[in-house]
């Protein structure tokens, strides 16, 4: 996202800054507006991250964020005819005021070579380096006067590059090809939930981890921790000064490049290093979709990294060794649990790599963490079951209610003081509030001054006339068949074919707003963008339908498009098939927002039930195991058409081409996939969907009624913090503790006597 309101609000100073900049002549907002958002990440994993930051320097945290300075983020989206267009997010074009370069600080990383073995032990050489530039970005905790570091790495050519290989004549073509090298920090891989497995990608994760590893390395032996005994470095306390975070397992390769590290270059004692690795690393798992998960082929890893596959080797066989020891002649779960996967071309799992390699693993949702224990990984669970845990994910209450909400920000603060915003527990005394008629309608006003804001941005942008007294429906995430934006494009062209059925009936006002990015090369969700285009097209100029239905396709979904729309939502769509969102934090941005949440029983989804009570959110569909017996049996998409006539006739008239007379069969790779391929069971949910949004429709007549559940669903949001979340991760898996002492500001002296700084370091 952007950075100079964070920056303004974490500092307390966005009033002095709005009121100067208004003396000379300016509009804060107009400013903010010019600000690139940083697209540094696909989706939810991408902004978990610049969440937990926020949260680590409000808690006092001694935390780094280490990641890739892409020249190129992700993608923006433009709808041309419908259809998505990609176009390169040139966000550096004017410069990022907020980076500093640290050159002095710059580090080698390698790749290729050959390894060779001694009595010495391995030496990787003949290898090509690439120099890794920090660029450090300030993290301002809120109002506690901490400033943490995000570290960003970016590829550059050593300057001897392709000059020092006998390379006598082409000087040109050598300095030219430094954008090899180069290439490396130069995009983001667009792909949410999907594995691609490229050499530039592999390229790009050891190129993060190895820049890492060398910089936390350096830190500690710098620190008085990194004692020296004659030479060398003792590094018996390497993990209680130092806890390495992984997320997901796209930085996985750190596991063998810090034995690596330890083992050739330190010299440790394989065991000693072993132990010191585990102890540092944890992993945190976000997707159970096996088509996300990392499997890297091994003759890419040789060719790349080839001390690495020896390393992951030996990792893989003492693993084995020990399962062996414990299950004889089992050789089943051995196949299953290797960090090898035969057959075909041989694979690295990087997940078992991970689990093997960590202290402790974790989901982010309770339902998700269930499902890694007793499914995805149950065999690694069985072994080790005190290994596996739960920490559900969070959202910094300051990018998503103080800085995006300011009115329902400053409503809540009149009722129960500011303290909510370090502790958002504190929203449960709302609760005294629910039945009180003045605040009921001060709730609802922020909500429509929002949503007239909105309609009004809406209106700017795509030229419609929107009514701002509908039902604002949302659902905004990136476009994928597990999330069914389908599901819901089959509502709208119920709710359509209804108007049109009976158009003097009580029909309750509707704006459905879809947006989200696909996937450049997933073809069956940009058909999916399309088909929500198509559907818009004829329902917002149907004349029977008027101001009744309008449906919006909202174009280049991201973070600051989110701040704009999440306060104005009415209704919050959270409708993947239960057991495929691990969680989910749009879900905990709409309930604190002041929206009230359709969805399954998945993800986070199940929690806010139980924190607001299942009665105040609209649980539909199946459960886990509901959709676990309907595979068993078999799931027949037929049977649901047959069956429900509202459900043929939308699918009807997507196949018949009422959404698209100019190519009747556009669609017909959708309606293929819905009968014969549908994973997410969109059908088999169709039902209990119409029904609950009937219910919906019904509760929002009731003004009254309506905002009573949105106060409840805010009184229950305090557990979704991301400030709660990192508490769990500092108590159970890092070991340091949360600090809400404010340290003294620059200007003021500081207390030489009080080392306030916690012991400890999480990186």
């Amino acid at each position: 996202g952007r950075t100079l309101q964070n920056t303004m609000i974490n500092l307390g100073l966005q009033n002095a800054c709005d009121e100067a900049v208004y003396q000379l002549g300016l509009d804060m907002e107009e400013l903010e507006e010019i600000e690139e958002d940083a697209g540094l990440g696909n989706g939810g994993l991408g902004r978990l991250a610049a969440c937990f930051l926020d949260s680590m320097a409000t808690l006092g945290l001694a935390a780094y964020g280490y990641g890739i300075r892409y020249e190129y983020g992700i993608f923006n989206q433009k709808i041309r005819d419908g259809w998505q267009v990609e176009e390169a997010d040139d966000w550096l074009r004017h410069g990022n005021p907020w980076e500093k370069a640290r050159p002095e600080y710059m580090l080698p990383v390698h790749f290729y070579g050959r390894v060779e073995h001694s009595a010495s032990g391995a030496k990787w050489i003949d290898t090509q380096v690439v120099l890794a530039l920090p660029y450090d970005t300030p993290v301002p905790g809120y109002m506690n006067n901490t400033v943490n570091t995000m570290r960003l790495w970016s590829a550059r050519a050593p300057n001897d590059f392709n000059l020092r290989d006998f390379n006598v004549g082409d000087y040109i073509q050598a300095v030219l090809d430094r954008n090899l090298a180069e290439n490396i920090s130069r995009v983001l891989y667009p792909n949410d939930n999907f594995f691609e497995g490229k050499e530039l990608r592999l390229k790009q994760e050891y190129f993060v981890v190895a820049a890492t590893l060398q910089d936390i390395i350096r830190r500690f032996k710098a620190s008085k921790f990194g004692s020296t005994d004659s030479v060398r470095t003792v590094f018996d306390s390497f993990p209680d000064q130092v806890a390495i975070q992984l997320n997901d397992t796209h930085p996985a390769m750190a596991i063998p490049e810090l034995m690596r590290i330890f083992v050739d270059i330190e010299k440790l004692p394989w065991d000693k290093a072993w132990d010191i690795t585990k102890k540092t690393f944890a992993y945190t798992n976000h997707t159970v979709l096996p088509e996300a998960l990392e499997r890297w082929p091994v003759d890419l890893v040789e060719k790349l990294l080839p001390r690495h596959l020896q390393i992951i080797y030996e990792i893989n066989q003492r693993h084995l060794d020990h399962i062996a020891s414990l299950f004889p002649n089992d050789v089943d779960r051995l196949r299953r649990m290797s960090l090898i996967e035969e057959g075909g071309t041989k694979r690295i799992n990087m997940a078992h790599l991970c689990i093997v390699g960590s202290h402790a693993v974790n989901g982010v949702a309770k339902i998700h963490s269930e499902i890694v224990k007793t499914q995805v990984f149950e065999d690694f669970a069985a072994l080790e079951p005190e290994k596996f845990q739960n920490k559900t994910n969070g959202i910094t209450p300051r990018r998503w209610l103080l800085l995006c909400n300011p009115g329902l920000a400053e409503l809540i603060a009149e009722k129960i003081g500011e303290d909510y915003v370090r502790d958002l527990s504190q929203l449960t005394k709302l609760h005294e509030f629910v039945d009180d008629d003045l605040f009921i309608r001060e709730v609802a006003k922020v909500k429509q001054e929002n949503k007239v804001k909105f309609a009004l941005y809406l209106e700017k942008e795509y030229k419609v006339k929107i009514n701002p007294s509908s039902m604002f429906d949302v659902h905004v995430k990136r476009i994928h068949e597990y999330k069914r934006q389908l599901m819901n494009c089959l509502h709208i062209i119920t709710m359509y074919n209804r108007i049109r059925r009976d158009p003097a009936k009580l029909f309750v006002p509707r704006t459905v707003i879809i947006g989200g990015k696909a996937a450049p090369g997933y073809h069956m969700a940009k058909m999916i963008i399309k088909l929500i285009n198509a559907v818009a097209q004829v329902v917002n100029n149907d004349p029977m339908v008027g101001s009744k239905l309008k449906v919006i396709f909202l174009e280049n979904y991201r973070v600051s498009l989110a701040e704009k729309v999440i306060p104005a939502t009415d209704l919050s769509e959270q409708i993947s098939t239960a057991g495929t969102e691990a969680s989910g934090t749009g879900n905990m941005k709409f309930m604190l927002n002041g929206a009230l949440t359709i969805g399954t029983m998945d993800g986070a989804n199940v929690e806010m039930a139980e924190e607001a009570g299942e009665e105040n959110l609209f649980i539909f569909g199946m459960r886990v195991e509901d959709v676990t017996e309907l595979d068993r049996r078999g799931y027949h998409a037929h049977l649901y058409y047959d069956r429900l006539p509202e459900l043929k006739q939308a699918v009807d008239q997507i196949r018949s081409g009422f959404f698209s007379p100019k190519d009747p069969n556009l669609f017909n790779d959708v309606v293929n996939m819905l009968f014969h391929h549908d994973r997410f069971k969109v059908f088999a949910d169709y039902e209990a969907y119409v029904k609950c949004q009937e219910k919906v429709s019904e509760l929002y007549l009731n003004s009254k009624a309506w905002t009573k559940k949105v106060i409840r669903n805010i009184a229950a949001a305090g557990k979704f913090s991301s400030d709660r979340t990192i508490k769990e991760y500092a108590r159970d898996i890092w070991h340091v503790e949360p600090s809400d002492l404010k340290i003294p500001p620059p200007n003021e002296p500081r207390d030489a006597g009080q080392d306030k700084t916690p012991n400890g370091t999480a990186a």
